[in-house]
């Protein structure tokens, strides 16, 4: 029985830590959140044990476990992984995939994820990770899908700011670029259109980290994930 219990305190607390709905860089208050989460201190602390381990928080020895801090260049650098990772995925994708497949993840894609108008921050950048996800899934390497969905829960709130700031018209035109050229097999075109689709540069890392900053300790991180996506503009 414990093993449940430790997994659904797991996926609360880090639901809570990706939404950075508690703060980056606190001190976190572990006889608080037992409370609040209605359990005892042992599953809660081996939960949080297996955040650290995903480095979704950080352990201080003689100190506690503290929120991860929400800091530009480390932020950066999980954008520039995942530009690696999933440039590689779609060249994989192109020579390993097959019809069926591909013309699953195109169905797909236009039946769920090119209009997001009128959805929520929240439910526009969960679709979008469905995409990256299934190309990466072609790529028929399961650690490398693994590793992206650690990379996409570690910036999942970033790209909430930046899908909150961003033209989506832009980001349409490119998924569908991307699927154009996986459907023609052109390994080269498909890796560049999706590292160029995903690469950001330091100073749009900085603004977003900024932007999130703020609705996190003026607003809460609800308030950017609630936001809804307005008609896309030309």
């Amino acid at each position: 029985m414990a093993g449940p219990r430790v997994d659904d305190i797991y996926d609360q607390v880090k639901a809570m830590a990706v939404s950075f709905h508690l703060r980056p860089g606190d001190r976190l208050n572990e006889v608080a959140l037992s409370k609040e989460l209605g359990v005892s201190r042992t599953p809660l602390r081996e939960a949080l044990n297996r955040l650290v381990a995903e480095h979704l928080f950080d352990f201080r020895p003689g100190l506690g476990f503290f929120c991860r801090p929400l800091d530009p260049q480390s932020v950066f650098d999980l954008f520039e992984l995942r530009q690696i990772i999933e440039s590689a995925a779609a060249r994989i994708a192109c020579t390993k995939a097959s019809d069926k497949d591909l013309q699953t993840l195109r169905d797909e894609l236009y039946t769920t994820g090119i209009d997001i108008a009128g959805l929520t921050v929240e439910e526009a950048v969960s679709r979008d990770e469905d995409f990256h996800l299934g190309i990466a899934r072609l790529s028929g390497n399961e650690e490398l899908v693994q590793t992206l969905t650690r990379i996409n829960e570690r910036i999942r709130y970033i790209r909430w700011v930046s899908m909150s700031l961003d033209r989506v018209q832009r980001s349409k035109d490119e998924h569908k670029r991307v699927m154009q050229a996986l459907m023609d097999r052109d390994a080269d075109e498909a890796a560049r259109v999706l590292g160029a689709h995903i690469s950001k540069r330091m100073d749009q890392v900085q603004d977003a980290v900024r932007h999130g900053i703020s609705s996190i300790y003026m607003e809460g991180s609800e308030d950017i994930s609630a936001r809804i996506i307005e008609e896309a503009q030309g």
